[in-house]
């Protein structure tokens, strides 16, 4: 499938104390340091990474894919620490779907509510969605968590609603709208 254009050449957009920027290859050093992690991919929809050739595979994926993704680089270290995601696209009905990972140094320090609340307020204003939603695994209390603090409802739990690593999971689904931020 061919990207879409308005998926292409999006501006970075920074925040107090993280860049979210276009991912190159010259970052899979950075991608493998986390994503090598298994606690980091315990909850993903893909697997932790073996070698640097998967984390340039995973990169290349989310260039040519219809995502908009962006690189989480923390302004201290100058290194990228996760991804962040917009897909799921819906430009007739203008929503999307919100998602994220932060490398385990990282969390439980506000960062991914950070990313969150900036890629909410770029959905709403850079392409006027009216609703972004998330989801995340029922045991990922974390990403639960994040949804719930930067204003998102709850709407009920998709049931085996995701195929991944070998199985089904029951998805817990959030959203936001545009008149609530």
């Amino acid at each position: 499938m061919k990207k879409d254009p308005r998926l292409k050449d999006l501006p970075p957009i920074e925040t107090a104390r993280l860049w979210l920027r276009g991912l190159t290859l010259s970052d899979a050093e950075d991608i493998f340091e986390y994503a090598s992690d298994p606690e980091v991919t315990k909850y993903t929809l893909w697997y932790h990474h073996n070698s640097l050739g998967d984390s340039k595979t995973f990169i290349s994926w989310l260039i040519h894919d219809n995502f908009a993704c962006w690189g989480i680089v923390h302004k201290g270290t100058d290194k990228v620490i996760g991804t962040a995601f917009l897909h799921s696209f819906s430009f007739t009905n203008r929503r999307a779907e919100i998602a994220f990972n932060i490398a385990r140094k990282y969390w439980g320090q506000g960062y991914a509510t950070e990313v969150a609340q900036a890629l909410i307020l770029f959905g709403f204003e850079y392409w006027c969605l009216n609703r972004i939603q998330g989801s995340c695994m029922v045991e990922n209390i974390a990403s639960a968590r994040v949804m719930e603090k930067v204003g998102m409802t709850f709407e009920g739990i998709l049931r085996k609603h995701t195929y991944a690593k070998g199985q089904y999971h029951d998805m817990k689904l959030y959203s936001i709208l545009r008149d609530e931020v």
